[in-house]
């Protein structure tokens, strides 16, 4: 089958949108590196746009009618919008659902240790990653600590010009004859991950003989003093390591966004851009924004989690139509685009590629009718009636779309939120962007894929 570059087709004033989207994007993904951050930076934009919080309109008792626009989030770290339809919610809801949470590191409750007059912090890395990728490069700290009185200290260091930033060393090549010998998976070890922090110690007169650990004492006292953290106070924290800087431009022509955590951002993005672009519809449109994917949503705001239902639950009620079957059929009506990234063609790793039935940069919005591993195991498969009321819309809509499965069969596979939705009886496929360097500290997408998804998904909440 033949495959379209979506490049070929935009007109001069649609190059410059594509581009105008790439800006607004590579701004969020550089300041929005941690779930939190995300759900914070999308609901200032989101009151901009003249969304309410549907907490405070429940409190108030008000009735929710057609037009409304609604959010809600879930502890800073999930984030739910709603636009009410003309019909009734029974009818079921468009709904583009992403993850925000990305790979990392995250500091251990007890992290700061000092060892032989350096000051480190200790980690456990999060999601699936190549740990020999995270040594030897710039990081940053992001988070919160929460103090006992319930006060939150926010956390970004590593950011600025004038940031300090950290790192977890390497071993110079001068002394790794053994270290090369091992395996990619056992190069560094997930214990060996821990950031250099300081190496001064502590200098007053009167406190220095009392450290034992003189460098350890001194950043404390830094930390004390810039951000009011005493050591125990790590014990309540949520501080993530990520690589330092900003996305970038990649490639001479500029087509492309090198960027940390375009997995799955590079979805979430163009799915709350889309339901502020789409507007009011015929069915209601919701934007799901959930944490916890790359652990197996779990937790409370993982997707298998309960808040999404009880959210529907509130606005049924608040219509004045709440029954267990009228969710019932809300829930089974619905139709979902599951927005997850899906592996680039990589001509340097061909051998795990099977090129009619994989995604490709610049052919636009990619479509998984199943994801799985091996045997499709953990697999939402969808409908091939829905992928066809898909197809439609999107040539309808001038959209350019592709198909792709993740890799060879053999090779191993992935999973996303999509069959946590299908337990509700929804139509679900999984549709997003292709991405080089996937699970990496800096991922790579194309400028036009990011900006097919947008109208791909903008055409969903209107047309399905």
């Amino acid at each position: 089958m033949e495959r379209k570059n979506a490049w070929k087709k935009y007109s001069k004033e649609q190059k410059e949108a594509v581009f105008a989207f790439g800006e607004e994007y590579k701004k969020f993904i550089s300041e929005c590196k941690t779930e939190r951050e995300c759900v914070t930076e999308l609901i200032a934009q989101a009151k901009a746009a003249g969304f309410e919080d549907l907490n405070e309109v429940v409190e108030k008792g008000r009735t929710i009618k057609a037009g409304d626009k609604l959010y809600a989030e879930n502890m800073g770290k999930t984030l739910a919008l709603f636009v009410i339809g003309r019909q009734p919610l029974e009818k079921g809801m468009n709904i583009l659902g992403a993850h925000i949470d990305s790979p990392r590191l995250d500091l251990k409750q007890v992290p700061l240790y000092e060892d032989t007059e350096l000051a480190m912090l200790d980690t456990h890395y999060y999601g699936g990653v190549k740990k020999y990728q995270w040594v030897a490069l710039p990081l940053a700290l992001h988070g919160v600590v929460v103090k006992k009185d319930g006060t939150k200290v926010m956390v970004n260091i590593g950011e600025k010009e004038t940031d300090p930033v950290f790192g977890i060393s390497d071993l110079l090549v001068h002394l790794a004859a053994e270290q090369l010998e091992k395996k990619a998976s056992k190069v560094i070890d997930g214990e060996n991950l821990d950031l250099l922090v300081g190496s001064i110690p502590w200098t007053s007169e009167e406190e220095k003989e009392k450290a034992k650990e003189a460098v350890k004492a001194n950043v404390l006292n830094i930390l004390k003093e810039q951000y009011n953290i005493e050591e125990e106070d790590f014990l309540s924290a949520e501080i993530e390591v990520v690589p330092a800087g900003r996305a970038r431009d990649y490639g001479l022509d500029r087509s492309m966004i090198m960027g940390y955590g375009h997995d799955d951002r590079v979805c979430a993005y163009p799915s709350f851009a889309a339901i502020l672009e789409a507007g009011e519809c015929e069915k209601t449109s919701v934007c799901l924004l959930v944490d916890k994917e790359e652990i197996g949503s779990v937790g409370a705001t993982g997707m298998k989690s309960k808040f999404f239902s009880y959210l529907v639950a509130e606005i049924l009620e608040a219509m004045g139509g709440y029954s267990q079957v009228i969710f019932n059929r809300c829930m089974s009506h619905s139709k979902v685009l599951s927005s997850d990234v899906s592996a680039a063609y990589d001509p340097l790793y061909a051998s795990v590629m099977e090129k009619r039935n994989c995604a490709y940069f610049g052919n636009g919005l990619v479509f998984n009718k199943y994801t799985g591993s091996r045997g499709k195991s953990g697999s939402n498969d969808a409908n091939p009636e829905y992928m066809a009321e898909l197809r439609k819309i999107m040539d309808d809509n001038g959209v350019y779309f592709q198909t792709s499965e993740l890799g060879k069969v053999d090779q191993g596979g992935g999973g996303t939120i999509a069959y946590i939705l299908a337990n509700y009886n929804m139509s679900v496929i999984d549709s997003g962007v292709a991405v080089l360097n996937m699970h990496a500290p800096w991922e790579i997408i194309s400028k036009a894929d990011l900006y097919e998804a947008k109208l791909g998904y903008t055409a969903f909440l209107k047309e399905a």
